[in-house]
């Protein structure tokens, strides 16, 4: 440990011979073919991208046309330079050194994180090892709640992206909600932060549909695809495979038998069990990414008190007995409530749902029938009772029949009434998906 002299210049000075004593220098060959790891990038509307990069090999210099190695985007350093903070212009970047290069790229997502930059000229035999390209594990659409902002959403999302590569969006259109994006992100987190800037910083209104992950299907007789939404989902296919996590959770002993009692629920598959210290466990589970995206970590958290730590990483895809679950409204199917279950949870998670709806979906003037179904076999319903006059209030007495005929005058009608008549699904039932586990646990 170092003593820090009273004096804040001895102490500094102290802090500083200790760094040059205690840390080695970079290893690096200045003679070698240069080589640079790009560790973080950021995008300026003048000068383009500018990537952050440790030099690991050879020298950089201004003016020279580079090449990303594993993307192969080919440029010309217009500058580079070091951060001290601000940025200063260099003539060179030796091997060890750490400093930008200003790209002159307009998207950012042709430069990625952990790529290798090369000379165009003098090219180097292999990429800095550990690179691999980002892929979106988590879906989900948005929505604008005016049909009118969609322009407004689209140029949103492009400017979103020149500073977030990870990014990936697409358009979609849903009978329900209109058109919008089907946008892919690396997780939660990354989810919650692009809604909270496109609401913060370009003030939208959205709806956010469930978050779902990315399926590899086999339809009859046909080849592999990936499926993103459960309306891709064909009704026949030979075999599925959902993307499957190494989760590891660091909880104190007290509640283990509770972690262990929601991992369980959630199709987790038990691994490993280490006690850290005489307080704190280590547990790690296989479970599948889809039993985690709606409301797991909420759970973890409510459940130990917020004392749990959790993490996970891709473990790659395993087969399911997985299935789609249609919503049905006035005998009309609404594909942004649709979900992909397993099968033993497609009841219970079906009836959750339409009886969530029942009590979001208001009353028309004549019955609606909520119905989850699978394929063409209906596994849950519930029904959103019609208004009512009272056609019998004129009535003091008299003969039955004519009640009777009163009766059967205003069933005929609401007959007519919900032949021509179509109901609005409210904002609120499509958030019913959101708490469909804790909705299904009551």
């Amino acid at each position: 440990m170092l003593r820090i002299s009273a004096k804040t210049g001895e102490g500094v000075e102290a802090v500083l011979d200790a760094i040059v004593e205690r840390i080695p220098a970079p290893a690096g060959d200045p003679d070698a073919p240069p080589r640079a790891l790009i560790f973080d990038s950021s995008y300026d509307q003048y000068r383009g991208v500018v990537a952050f990069v440790r030099v690991v090999d050879g020298v950089f210099t201004p003016r020279e046309q580079l090449r990303a190695m594993a993307l192969g985007t080919r440029f010309e350093a217009q500058e580079i330079g070091f951060m001290s903070p601000a940025m200063r212009p260099v003539q060179e970047l030796r091997a060890g050194e750490v400093g930008y290069v200003i790209t002159g790229l307009k998207d950012v997502s042709e430069l990625r994180v952990g790529d290798t930059l090369t000379g165009e000229k003098r090219s180097a035999a292999a990429a800095v090892p550990g690179y691999k390209d980002v892929k979106p594990m988590v879906f989900a659409g948005l929505f604008p709640t005016e049909s009118d902002d969609y322009p407004e959403l689209r140029d949103a999302l492009e400017k979103l992206k020149l500073n977030d590569a990870a990014l990936f969006y697409e358009p979609e259109t849903s009978q329900a909600l209109g058109f919008g994006f089907r946008c892919g992100f690396l997780g939660l987190l990354h989810m919650e932060i692009v809604r909270e800037r496109l609401e913060r910083e370009f003030d939208l209104d959205l709806i956010v549909t469930a978050p779902n992950v990315a399926y590899r299907v086999k339809p009859m007789n046909g080849e592999w695809v990936e499926v993103h939404t459960p309306a891709d989902l064909p009704d026949a296919f030979d075999e599925v495979e959902e993307p499957y996590i190494k989760a590891s959770i660091i909880v104190p002993k007290e509640y283990v038998g509770t972690v262990m009692e929601l991992n369980n629920d959630r199709r987790g598959r038990f691994d490993h069990l280490e006690y850290l210290s005489e307080q704190r466990v280590h547990l790690t589970y296989e479970m599948p990414l889809g039993e985690i995206v709606l409301d797991y970590y909420d759970q973890l958290k409510s459940r130990t008190r917020g004392y749990a730590s959790f993490d996970y990483d891709i473990s790659g895809f395993r087969p399911g007995d997985l299935a789609r679950v249609d919503i049905l409204v006035g005998g009309e199917s609404v594909d942004a409530l649709s979900l992909i279950v397993h099968r033993d949870f497609a009841f219970e998670r079906g009836k959750a749902l339409v009886e969530k709806l029942r009590e979001e979906i208001p009353r028309q003037m004549f019955d609606v029938a909520i119905q989850a179904a699978i394929g063409a076999r209906i596994i849950a319903r519930e029904t959103v009772k019609a208004r009512r006059k009272d056609v019998l209030a004129k009535c003091y007495g008299g003969d039955i029949s004519r009640k009777r005929k009163l009766l059967e005058k205003q069933k005929a009608g609401k007959k007519r009434m919900k032949q021509v008549g179509g109901v609005e699904v409210p904002q609120e039932a499509f958030l019913a998906v959101l708490n469909l586990n804790e909705t299904a646990k009551r």
